[in-house]
């Protein structure tokens, strides 16, 4: 099973950036797309986004629709998610998932591999 490690978390101002990045461990044919959640205190896991491996196609929750990006980059087996203009209520322990499915799927059961997650505070 591939492993998925993310990174690019941290502490910024409400309005402020941050990208995070999901590295895969290695090349894994049956991965078809890459989705990010996020858990804040308290709630249960919320879906952010997905991309599919191949084509790039993409999804998003309608909460981070407009500011937030998801992207991948083939040859660095990376997927990154670019969040602008970031509220305190993104605050959360965001986490990537891999699936075999090219459903562009919102739901955790159709991910088989995830990571451990990085911490997001949106806070001033």
């Amino acid at each position: 099973q591939v492993q998925l490690v993310e990174s690019g978390g941290g502490l910024v101002q409400p309005g402020g950036s941050l990208r995070l990045s999901c590295a895969a461990s290695r090349i894994d044919l049956s991965i078809k797309s890459v989705g990010w959640y996020r858990q804040a205190p308290g709630k249960g896991r919320e879906f952010v986004s997905v991309i599919t491996w191949s084509g790039g196609s993409t999804s998003y929750a309608d909460s981070v629709k407009g500011r937030f990006t998801i992207s991948r980059d083939n040859a660095k087996n990376t997927v990154y998610l670019q969040m602008s203009n970031l509220k305190p209520e993104d605050t959360a322990v965001y986490y990537c998932a891999a699936s075999r499915s090219t459903l562009l799927s919102s739901y955790p059961s159709s991910y088989d591999s995830w990571g451990r997650g990085t911490q997001v505070t949106v806070s001033s």
